[in-house]
């Protein structure tokens, strides 16, 4: 009997005309329902072009006409724009910020806690040994962990009234925590969180980048809604450790950047299991597989597993991530096979 994920895997094969992703990646399968052999697919097709509309749901029907058990396919073609985000509160009406840029990533939580500044380091890193040149901006206000893992303690400079990004490694970075006194707490409501989040934006020069990575606070508050407004997303990457609890958090976060129009690149799993590094047996220690599942039910990719390593928490603590200065080590492979699956599915360049 074929089932709903054996339909989401089939549809992930009809990718958007001039784009390497797919249509489930994108966001244009709204609803798959099985009973016993019979299929009904609901697509909602972001274009207005009826050429691009009839091919997507011929290849479609075609795909999943031919999978075995399948005896009818009923299908529901919705046509739509996308609709650009509308603007937090407390955010000036403003074009898009960063045009220059092509590849603006958000990487978020549905909660703290589960180690997502640590993939937003390490995959701007694995994207940087890939050959790309790469910023990351701490967006988290309350908790700018940045400066920390990647190893910089220095003030920024100036350069014609605007504010010289900060580089380790080779990447740029920008964070408020540049600016503040040590252990300084930032006691701040939701408009200014959004104002500050705008200058880092504007007041620094980011130049010759080709991705953006925004390192966003846990949860679906106003940093999320304030870079959602400010800056056209290429998509989010939604982190989660395997137990129920964030999986639960992180299906909000997935929902959230939904309703702003946001493409979701994938779901991560961090702390995934634990390998003994003398015995090397494998312990799941938070479950496991819980975010894949959460992908596949939910019809967005699933990006991979990031073990739970000392190695690779001891990098974040001392300014020395593992894909930087253990690049050929097993950990950093895992940034590095996410990062190349993150690149497959962002829209090729024109």
């Amino acid at each position: 009997m074929v089932t709903r994920e054996q339909v989401l895997d089939r549809l992930r094969t009809v990718k958007y005309p001039g784009y390497s992703r797919d249509i489930v990646s994108f966001g244009m399968v709204k609803d798959v329902q099985v009973e016993d052999s019979r299929v009904k697919i609901h697509l909602h097709i972001t274009t207005q072009d009826p050429k691009i509309r009839e091919a997507i749901a011929t290849l479609a029907r075609e795909q999943v006409e031919s999978m075995p058990g399948v005896s009818e396919v009923e299908f529901h073609v919705e046509a739509g724009e996308v609709k650009r985000p509308g603007h937090a509160p407390g955010i000036r009406e403003t074009r898009k910020l960063l045009e220059h840029v092509r590849y603006k990533i958000a990487v978020a939580s549905g909660k703290g806690g589960v180690g997502k500044t640590t993939v937003a380091v390490n995959l701007a890193l694995a994207l940087a040994r890939r050959g790309a040149k790469v910023g990351i901006l701490d967006a988290d206000i309350y908790g700018p962990n940045i400066p920390i893992m990647m190893g910089v303690h220095e003030k920024p400079r100036g350069k014609d009234n605007k504010i010289l990004p900060m580089e380790s490694y080779g990447v740029k970075l920008m964070s408020i925590g540049f600016f503040l006194d040590e252990n300084s707490p930032i006691i701040w409501r939701g408009p200014l969180v959004g104002k500050a989040i705008e200058q880092l934006l504007t007041d620094v020069l980011w130049e010759d980048i080709d991705y953006f990575i925004v390192d966003l606070p846990p949860g679906t508050g106003d940093a999320q809604l304030s870079i959602s407004s400010l800056v056209q997303l290429s998509g989010a990457i939604i982190v989660s450790t395997p137990q129920d609890v964030a999986l639960e958090d992180a299906v909000k976060g997935v929902k959230m950047f939904q309703k702003v129009n946001v493409p979701i690149l994938g779901i991560v799993e961090n702390m995934s299991y634990f390998l003994c590094p003398h015995c090397g047996e494998r312990t799941d220690i938070f479950a496991h597989g819980g975010a894949k599942r959460t992908s596949e039910a939910m019809g967005v990719p699933f990006l991979g597993e990031i073990p739970l390593d000392p190695g690779i928490r001891e990098g974040g603590d001392h300014g020395k991530p593992i894909v930087a200065v253990q690049p050929e080590s097993p950990q950093a492979q895992a940034f590095l096979d996410i990062a190349d699956r993150v690149l497959e599915r962002l829209p090729t360049p024109a």
